[in-house]
């Protein structure tokens, strides 16, 4: 299977204030992640989750070690370079969904092809192939302002996946969304993974939204301290998730959203 993501000896230092000790937040971080995986990531608050995800999304920069997504050392690309291969090869799901009130929702989840000076033609129906797959084609010619939150987390999503990206990050994509949305936007990520192909890295704290995923990485203090695979069976991974938690994090910190799936 083709490797998408590969970081080796990763460690990401904030300086201290006026002198204080620099605050280790990623500590010699060593990960894989292959084509059409599916991987959550969870911890403590604190414990370095979203800073993995901003690192190797390219939006904060390591202290050292190596990150390569499809082979390219992301350290090593810089300015509108970055920008152009964040665009194309990764996509991000926002927690509070990042979309802009003064476009519609299509012209929402066309912005990135439009940045590419991909044609009109091809922009359209990229985008309403996609307003089809995540069902918001009625909410098309609307503005975020006039939709629910599940229905914009739909939009980012769509979004993330124009340009068809190596990998999509996804920060808290429920955390904002009440239990029915939140359900809803799980699905749609697992359709995304299983029918698009889509390599998804998501951050949660909530143990429902991971029980989505293949594997998930349970990070403690800036290292991985463990991690667990999906058996196959939702309310097993789910139950098992909940353990781990419960060692990992002390049983502090854990959002569980028990929905009518779990009754």
């Amino acid at each position: 299977m083709k490797e998408i993501i590969k970081v080796e000896n990763l460690t990401k230092q904030y300086s201290g204030f006026k002198g204080a000790k620099a605050v280790t937040a990623l500590d010699n971080i060593n990960l894989t992640v292959q084509e059409r995986e599916f991987i959550g990531v969870m911890g403590p608050s604190g414990s370095g989750k979203t800073t993995l995800l901003n690192v190797l999304s390219g939006v904060d920069s390591s202290t050292s070690g190596k990150i390569l997504i499809e082979g390219s050392d992301i350290a090593k690309i810089k300015g509108d370079d970055l920008a152009l291969f964040r665009r194309r090869k990764t996509g991000y799901i926002f927690q509070d969904f990042n979309l802009l009130d003064s476009l519609t929702i299509k012209e929402n989840i066309a912005l990135p092809l439009i940045l590419d000076k991909v044609s009109p033609h091809e922009s359209e129906a990229r985008a309403q192939e996609l307003l089809n797959f995540f069902r918001i084609a009625d909410i098309a010619d609307k503005y975020p302002y006039f939709v629910s939150g599940g229905q914009k987390q739909r939009s980012a999503a769509a979004r993330a996946l124009i340009l068809s990206p190596a990998v999509v990050f996804a920060d808290e994509p429920t955390g904002n969304l009440d239990s029915k949305s939140s359900a809803d936007i799980m699905q749609m990520l697992y359709s995304m993974n299983r029918e698009r192909g889509a390599t998804i890295l998501m951050v949660t704290h909530d143990a429902f939204a991971a029980s989505w995923c293949k594997r998930i990485i349970f990070i403690k203090d800036g290292k991985i301290h463990t991690e667990i695979q999906n058996p196959g069976n939702h309310r097993e991974f789910f139950d098992k998730i909940m353990e781990t938690l419960l060692v990992v994090a002390g049983g502090v910190d854990c959002q569980v959203k028990l929905t009518t799936f779990y009754k």
